[in-house]
């Protein structure tokens, strides 16, 4: 069997077609919808058949039977157990061998990076703002951004991560004002704790500007300044944004995360002015009381709610930013497709924005690129509100972190109170950000949900203790049979005995359903498919292992279920790298 689980699909679809064509003329095309099927009814099933025949004024039960008669005498499907069901879907259940030459071919073979080759894309996720910590509101763009871009990169794409950070903006007047106030040396100021001394001036400067008109003008005046190239005031902005990117490269650490580019608004300054200046030439973007706009006034819901690409004071705004580097990842990166990573208030700007694109790059008769909005919902406390501090605040994301470490911990020592203490603390912290990247990831993106830490720490249910542990069970396994380093010289292709018991044929089953896996997390971005199809493996192998003895049964039998073991391991390992999350070898 030469072709992958995926190939299979589309090849059933070619023979139902063509079955098809050989029972009767038909006014209507038959689509079989072939997709994969609930385990308890078989591998695949052609869900077309129903909706084919109501088309054509066809009994869809009678339609089925032919199908079904004729499907039998067509390899491969004469290895098949076929099965009616219901008004007319046909159950297609694969025979063990069929599995195990599946197997054979995708471990050897294994090879997703075609389905995406040759096509760039550019990535935009993580993005604070400079001057701030980041806080729990910054995790989920981290965590589905990193996900989504080592999927995309997985499947053969140019990947670019662009890390788009909020550097520039009257923020920065204000800062700058209160900096100067209180006469603070920002380039003395200790790198671990500039932040908070930021933030304090900030919130300093935030008060004077709404006490005084005075401080208000005077934070504009440095804003000027700055902009327009003040020498000291660039100083001091940049060592606000050194101190900022120090902290954030930080937490990036601990979660594993890098960019090929940090590239902020500040980068964009200089080519505002001609976005601005080229969607007005061409009729695009239109001044109203000195405010540059872009109408969308084909667009129902747009059409009272304009595009500000311009303040009318003459400053810039996000959308001028956000323009302006589309054209730089178009011209630059070459990018056939840009990926944006950001919580679901932003939608309307998005879709404002890829409109304006669209309608701009038409105008100058470019090649349009793909542009994709991947939004989430929020992070909650228990109280159903977005999570917070007790006294109301935002909870930093490195305080989340150190907690979380600090409860994995108190766990591994709780359970294997020999290991080394650097051990138990590596553990801990794999165990830990991986917990916490898990119970977001599972989550479908579009939903809230709430954040609790005895559940995502726990070793039962779908978390990632429970997926790291099926997988350090896999390694002590093959501690205890010494036969790691030989491991990988065993191929399905030498597996005589057929799959056999249940458990078995459920595990490969739930093996082989993998690349269909991978092809829905690709198609909808959402990678809480894969953190499903993840645990229902583990789930699988469990009940296998509990079930099957992996030794002492015969030669074939040894092989057969060592092999399930390997392609399990394989499997969850890849998986969860997919999803950002390293793996432990022992627990």
């Amino acid at each position: 069997m030469d072709a992958s689980w995926l190939d299979i699909q589309l090849k059933l679809e070619r023979i139902f077609y063509e079955l098809s064509q050989c029972i009767e003329d038909f006014d209507v095309t038959f689509d079989p919808e072939i997709r994969t099927a609930d385990s308890r009814f078989g591998d695949f099933q052609v869900n077309g058949v129903l909706s084919f025949a109501k088309k054509n004024r066809k009994n869809p039960r009678a339609l089925g039977e032919k199908l079904l008669i004729k499907a039998r005498e067509v390899e491969p499907l004469t290895d098949c157990a076929l099965e009616l069901s219901g008004p007319g879907f046909i159950n297609i259940r694969f025979s063990s061998s069929l599995l195990q030459q599946w197997m054979n071919y995708f471990y050897n073979r294994c090879d997703f990076s075609q389905q995406l080759q040759g096509k760039t894309i550019v990535i935009d996720y993580s993005s604070p703002n400079t001057a701030k910590q980041m806080h729990v509101g910054h995790l989920r763009s981290i965590i589905i951004g990193e996900s989504i871009q080592r999927i995309l990169r997985f499947c053969g794409a140019n990947v670019i991560r662009d890390n788009h950070i909020g550097d520039w903006g009257t923020q920065f007047g204000i800062l700058i004002m209160a900096v100067k106030r209180a006469k603070v040396d920002v380039f003395a100021l200790d790198m671990m704790a500039a932040l908070d001394e930021f933030e304090r001036l900030y919130r300093e400067g935030v008060a004077l500007t709404q006490q005084d008109e005075r401080y208000l003008a005077a934070a504009r005046q440095e804003l000027l300044l700055l902009q327009h190239g003040d020498d000291e005031n660039l100083k001091i902005w940049e060592a606000i944004n050194r101190a900022s990117y120090h902290a954030f490269e930080e937490i990036y650490r601990q979660m594993d995360v890098t960019f090929d580019h940090v590239l902020g608004e500040s980068f964009y300054r200089d080519k505002v002015d001609s976005i601005c200046h080229e969607l007005k030439s061409l009729g695009i973007a239109e001044e109203d009381h000195g405010a540059l706009l872009v109408f969308h006034r084909d667009h129902e819901r747009f059409r009272a709610q304009p595009f500000l690409i311009r303040k009318s004071d003459g400053a810039s705004n996000y959308a001028t930013t956000d323009l302006a580097t589309v054209r730089y990842r178009v011209e630059v990166f070459h990018a056939d497709e840009m990926i944006y990573v950001t919580d679901g208030r932003q939608r309307d700007h998005f879709q404002q924005l890829f409109l304006t694109v669209e309608r701009w790059f038409r105008a100058k008769n470019m090649p349009l690129p793909r542009l994709k909005h991947v939004w989430f919902g929020t992070v909650l406390g228990a109280d159903g509100c977005a999570i917070r501090t007790r006294s109301g605040e935002s909870i930093k994301l490195k305080q989340l972190i150190d907690e979380g470490i600090q409860r994995a911990w108190a766990i591994v020592v709780e359970k294997n109170p020999g290991l080394l203490a650097d051990e138990q603390k590596e553990i801990a912290r794999v165990i830990a950000i991986g917990a916490i990247k898990y119970a977001d990831l599972s989550q479908n993106r579009t939903s809230d949900y709430v954040f609790s830490w005895d559940k995502m720490l726990s070793f039962e249910g779908n978390t990632a203790p429970y997926l790291l542990y099926a997988i350090a069970r896999i390694h002590a396994l093959l501690r205890k049979l010494d036969i790691r380093e030989n491991f990988d010289e065993i191929r399905f292709s030498k597996i005589m005995a057929p799959f056999s018991t249940a458990e078995e044929l459920a595990l490969a089953r739930e093996l082989v359903n993998f690349p269909s896996v991978i092809q829905q997390v690709l198609d909808d971005l959402r990678p809480h498919y894969l953190c499903t199809y993840l645990f229902g493996l583990a789930s699988k192998f469990s009940s296998f292992y509990n079930a099957n003895r992996i030794f002492g049964e015969g030669r074939e039998v040894f092989e057969k279920r060592l092999l399930l073991c390997r392609f399990v391991l394989y499997v969850l390992e890849t998986g969860l790298h997919l999803l950002g999350i390293k793996t432990l070898e022992k627990m």
